[in-house]
């Protein structure tokens, strides 16, 4: 009778094991279908709103073939987060150009952005007068009164989706604009944008 009885706790200890074992299985398997389906990673966008000219002053040095120049330019851009999470990202730079040579930088800090949110970003980017001295292009561009000039700004960071899975995110804008030296303007914008995961 003892037996009999050891014998069907046993049967019943190994049921309940199997029916865990069983239901932590079936929720893994809807973890990983909803982290690949609903929660599944999507690329931040990150958008050029704006670019206008906050500040300018230009004088020629006609005897050494020199510019004195400062540029102060105002860039408005928007990243939007379309996952169903926030997205962390890094502290980063967004840098001003002029020919593939860095002029001028400005810190973006560490954020997150909530999920579906679009954040917008005002950033001032100050030409740095001295990196442009021993440049013999810029009086050459300022002088026919238009300076070709990009700014760059790239944005990574993690989204964690059901705080389990952690992926990489990168986004990316580039725009190559020109300010127009007699009117005090910028034109010609034109932007390129990369996004990864």
């Amino acid at each position: 009778m003892d037996v009999k009885n050891g014998g069907g706790r046993s049967h019943k200890r190994r049921n309940i094991c199997m029916g865990i074992s069983v239901g932590i299985f079936v929720i893994i398997i809807i973890v990983v279908i909803l982290a690949f389906t609903v929660f599944k990673a999507k690329r931040p966008v990150i958008q050029i709103d704006s670019i206008a000219l906050d500040d300018l002053s230009v004088s020629l040095d006609v005897a050494r073939l020199r510019v004195n120049i400062n540029v102060t330019v105002d860039t408005d851009i928007s990243v939007k987060n379309p996952n169903k999470v926030g997205f962390n990202y890094a502290p980063t730079s967004a840098l001003l150009n002029y020919k593939g040579q860095l002029i001028g930088e400005v810190p973006i800090p560490a954020g997150k952005i909530s999920a579906g949110e679009t954040a917008g970003m005002n950033l001032t980017l100050t030409l740095m007068a001295d990196r442009l001295l021993s440049n013999s292009e810029v009086y050459s561009d300022v002088y026919s009164g238009a300076l070709p000039l990009n700014t760059y700004t790239k944005i990574s960071g993690k989204v964690s989706i059901l705080n389990i899975f952690k992926v990489h995110v990168v986004s990316s804008s580039s725009c190559d604009f020109t300010v127009n030296i007699s009117n005090r303007s910028v034109g010609d914008r034109q932007c390129k944008y990369k996004t990864k995961l």
